[in-house]
């Protein structure tokens, strides 16, 4: 079974940035496609981030964050991370991490509030 613990977030003003990070235990990490996934108040979980399994050549983004959050790994560590710049307010949201299909439990989430 594989579990995920993700850290970093807080509360941050308009223009700010984060670095998120998700720790996940298991030793096959490095053969999973991962993903960051968040949700935002009253709306379903959405996929924001992905990268490939491996050495995390292929990233993509949803339009909404494309150009303005990067996702990254280190296999070593186990763990995948979401650099998030030019915050809005609209970014506001619990964060997840989980493979690029969700296939494993999900954990508790990183809140990130985007406020002046």
């Amino acid at each position: 079974q594989v579990q995920f613990v993700e850290s970093g977030g807080g509360l941050v003003q308009p223009g700010g940035s984060l670095r998120l990070s998700c720790a996940a235990s298991g030793s096959i990490f490095s053969t999973y496609a991962m993903g960051w996934y968040r949700r935002a108040p009253g709306k379903q979980r959405e996929l924001v981030a992905r990268i490939s399994a491996g050495t995390g050549g292929n990233t993509d983004y949803a339009d909404s964050v494309r150009g303005r959050f990067t996702i990254s790994r280190d296999n070593a560590k186990n763990t995948v991370y979401l650099q998030m710049n030019s915050l809005r307010p609209e970014d506001t949201a619990i964060y997840y991490c989980n493979t690029r299909y969700g296939n494993y439990p999900w954990g508790q989430g990183t809140q990130v509030t985007v406020s002046s």
